[in-house]
């Protein structure tokens, strides 16, 4: 049998319906076995790296782990971005690599290059994947390929990357040559014992017993574990607030009465001022990242103990003095054993969940006096704000960064059928349109709805083209805001508003969008006035096929509420806490809404209202 059939066979064997790539020497055989055998299609994309990011998506949208099948040389490091944004947001799946013929590996082993464009692609990955190695072996391509699937999908999930040299693809070996791997052989994994963590949830609901103002907090680690229908169960059963991560927007009904929105560094002000007032905090499948509890963990829901579950034990380890209770388990198991713990309630909660109403009603998501249009532009929370009245019941949104990130996840509300998602982890401009595509084909060529910018647009612009070829109807909104608006922002605060690099003025330009949707033959319009978002809105969501749509914001449009430096009038600057959001809002007002009173450094800050 010859090792490229073995390899397509695999993906049969895994019921892996759809791969994404692009073609090279270096895996021209796998790509034809794959095209014989009939089972799988080639997603062919434009650049490597949109192949690995698709990847993610796919996984998220199917639970389906999917492959990227790489060429040797740069058709392996172009994919290197994907693949890390794969690591840092824990998504299974398998980079297939090709490269040289094994005799120039053996014989440039020691040089910089191998062959004609071969290097240790391994190596190189080895630190941004669960499992990274270079096939030596004809009979051990099936073995490593099976590992690779299992450890993917063991404990933390993560992307592992499997190199074969292009003339083990293209040899031949009996099947009784074929070594294949078996789960006894995957590695331990490292959670609390059983009893441990039986006696941890003991101990968790004791303290919920005592508890006044308890809070759960809901990360992607929730879906990774594939117990997100287990959240309704969990609420309706301890009757206790609950918000979510970004990355886990989608995991619940945003609508649900006990769900309060998304804290952070760019979170909502109700949900801030819950998260910070709360006195017991129940972290799910979250890591804890910078961008949702801010800058020092010693300032993070001061007056609560923090319970945090996670699967990986190192990132229970990085905050491990501020935590009350760390449960290194799977997100899944912890739910189902606090569903099935019989209650010994002292206290229904419904004091602290008034006080969470009325932070939601008078600090609601959209708050038009923050996002105001100006200059005769759009604002771009004001446009999420009536996109949510459009979305279909079971729309399923990818976004870029900037614009597209910070007012689609401040606002949108996701329904129980709906998905959001995007790079929280990398956060790597270019993920939205890969993404999209991932996110369709993993719906049987489906649609999806992309929120993307201008600047995004331009770091993976060809797989315009992968849309129009495959026929995928993504409908995409590029917010345009003459370049990088983010760093705009970052250029005012650091450097007096000196620009470099960032719009037209500077050096960066970005093409007319509808004129790039008529080459590449992409109906398109154009959205300057809320009449025309009355009138085009409805339009694209009924077309069937690929649709662009720009959207003209301010090019200097704030991105509030957020957690800035207060510049004080001596130049001084102050990092307030996570309650104190920017706009800042008076002293008496912020104080009326911290039930232990204002942090030092709040009391300090120069506001003028």
């Amino acid at each position: 049998m010859k090792v490229s059939d073995l390899i397509a066979d695999f993906l049969i064997k895994n019921e892996i319906k759809h791969v994404f790539g692009i073609i090279g020497a270096g895996n021209a055989h796998i790509f034809d076995s794959i095209q014989q055998k009939g089972y799988t299609e080639i997603i062919c994309v434009h650049h490597e790296q949109a192949a690995c990011m698709a990847m993610q998506t796919y996984y998220r949208t199917s639970g389906k782990v999917t492959a990227a099948i790489l060429t040797t040389g740069a058709g392996s490091t172009n994919g290197i971005t994907g693949v890390v944004s794969a690591w840092a947001d824990s998504i299974p799946g398998i980079v297939i690599s090709g490269n040289e013929h094994s005799k120039f590996v053996d014989i440039h082993k020691d040089v910089r290059m191998w062959g004609v464009q071969g290097y240790d692609s391994p190596a190189m990955v080895e630190k941004v994947t669960k499992y990274a190695t270079k096939v030596s072996e004809s009979n051990l391509v099936v073995y490593e390929l099976e590992k690779a699937y299992s450890i993917a999908q063991h404990g933390r999930p993560g992307p592992c990357w499997i190199d074969i040299p292009m003339n083990l693809q293209s040899s031949n070996i009996e099947e009784k040559e074929v070594v294949h791997f078996r789960q006894d052989e995957l590695p331990e994994l490292h959670l609390d014992s059983d009893s441990k963590l039986s006696e941890n949830i003991n101990l968790i609901v004791e303290a919920l017993n005592k508890a006044e103002r308890p809070l759960f907090w809901f990360g992607n680690g929730i879906r990774l574990a594939n117990a997100e229908l287990l959240l309704e169960p969990l609420l309706e059963k301890y009757n206790i607030p609950a918000l979510v991560t970004w990355a886990g927007i989608d995991s619940i009904d945003s609508n649900h009465p006990l769900v309060y929105g998304r804290a952070g560094t760019y979170g909502q002000r109700s949900a801030n001022f819950i998260l910070q007032n709360c006195d017991l905090l129940i972290c799910i499948g979250t890591r804890m990242a910078i961008s949702q509890i801010g800058y020092d963990i010693n300032e993070l829901a001061r007056e609560a103990d923090i319970v945090v579950v996670d699967v990986d034990k190192f990132e229970l380890d990085k905050y491990k003095e501020r935590y009350k209770y760390s449960v290194n388990a799977d997100a899944g198991d912890f739910i189902r054993k606090m569903l099935d713990k019989e209650l010994n309630k002292t206290s229904d909660f419904l004091d602290w969940i008034e006080i969470c109403n009325n932070y939601r009603k008078q600090y609601p998501w959209f708050n038009s006096e923050d996002h105001p249009d100006k200059d005769g532009f759009i604002n771009s929370y004001q446009f999420m704000e009536r996109l949510n009245s459009y979305l279909k019941t079971d729309q399923h949104i990818t976004t870029d960064m900037g614009t597209a990130l910070l007012s689609g996840h401040q606002v949108l509300r996701i329904g129980k059928d709906q998905r959001l998602m995007t790079s929280t982890g990398l956060g790597e401009m270019g993920y939205g349109l890969p993404a999209a595509i991932g996110s369709s084909v993993a719906r049987e060529k489906g649609e999806v709805m992309c929120l993307n910018c201008d600047g995004g647009m331009m770091m993976n612009l060809q797989e315009l083209q992968t849309i129009v070829h495959y026929k995928l109807p993504v409908k995409l909104f590029i917010f345009n805001n003459d370049g990088y608006l983010m760093i705009k922002h970052t250029q005012n605060a650091l450097f007096n508003g000196r620009r470099a690099g960032v719009d037209t003025n500077s050096g960066v330009t970005c093409p007319n969008f509808s004129a790039l949707a008529e080459a590449f033959g992409i109906p398109s319009y154009q959205i300057r006035t809320w009449e025309d978002f009355d009138k085009f809105i409805p339009e694209i969501q009924e077309i069937s096929g690929p649709v662009i749509c720009e959207v003209f914001m301010h090019p200097h449009q704030l991105f509030v509420p957020k957690l800035g430096l207060a510049i004080q009038s001596d130049g001084s600057l102050i990092s307030p806490p996570l309650e104190d959001l920017s706009p800042f809002i008076s002293r008496d007002e912020l104080s009326k809404n911290m039930l232990n009173g204002l942090h030092l450094k709040s009391t300090n800050i120069e506001v003028k209202i």
